[in-house]
């Protein structure tokens, strides 16, 4: 005796349930979204859009095969309490990693490195709440300005990355501050050539952050 062919009802059910029992195919993975928050040197003070830290930051993550999307939340003239006040509203979803570049404005205004440290560690601690991991960039303070400032200064960006267990990148304008070659007529905002670095060495950072 033949076995009772299945009705097509009961074969539209079973592949249903098959579709349904097997694993989800995964979806093609989105370009990692990263967002800086920064002042003028990331706002690009004097430079193109195309020739500015995050689109040439962009660029240097392609040559290393990251696929992503950096957006620019720098404010010319911002010190790390005005990055404090927007960082809520600055840093919007998604952002796989927020690279945190704010202090030169705070040296060139001589404010109290622990105001600084408290500052930064309020951003931090907002991006952190969020689960948004951070990469914090520091700057380094020249001892000309005076040895003990200089020192507690440049203290701040590891003690403040070791604390909330922060990727660390320490100095954002290694190689590039002070070099006439390598920066705009002021002495102070890197020229083409000198973000085209920053963003050279900061890039594999990034990566090793994502």
């Amino acid at each position: 005796m033949s076995a009772p062919r299945p009705t097509r009802r009961a074969v539209l059910a079973f592949a249903a349930a098959a579709a349904a029992a097997a694993p989800a195919r995964a979806a093609p993975n989105r370009p990692k979204v990263i967002t800086m928050l920064g002042d003028s040197i990331t706002a690009g003070y004097g430079l193109p859009a195309a020739a500015a830290l995050p689109n040439q930051l962009h660029l240097a993550l392609q040559r290393l095969g990251v696929a992503n999307v950096v957006r620019g939340a720098g404010v010319s003239g911002d010190t790390t309490a005005d990055g404090l006040a927007r960082v809520d509203f600055s840093i919007r979803p998604p952002t796989d990693l927020t690279i945190v570049a704010l202090g030169g404005n705070d040296l060139l205004q001589g404010v109290d490195p622990r105001r600084v440290r408290a500052n930064l560690d309020g951003i931090l601690a907002r991006l952190q709440a969020r689960r948004i991991p951070v990469l914090l960039a520091g700057v380094r303070a020249p001892v000309e300005i005076g040895g003990g400032y200089a020192r507690e200064f440049n203290a701040v960006f590891a003690s403040v990355a070791a604390r909330h267990k922060a990727a660390l990148f320490p100095d954002l304008l290694a190689g590039v501050a002070r070099n006439r070659a390598l920066n705009q007529g002021d002495g102070i905002h890197p020229n083409a050539e000198g973000v085209r670095i920053i963003a050279a060495r900061l890039a594999p950072a990034v990566a090793r952050a994502l």
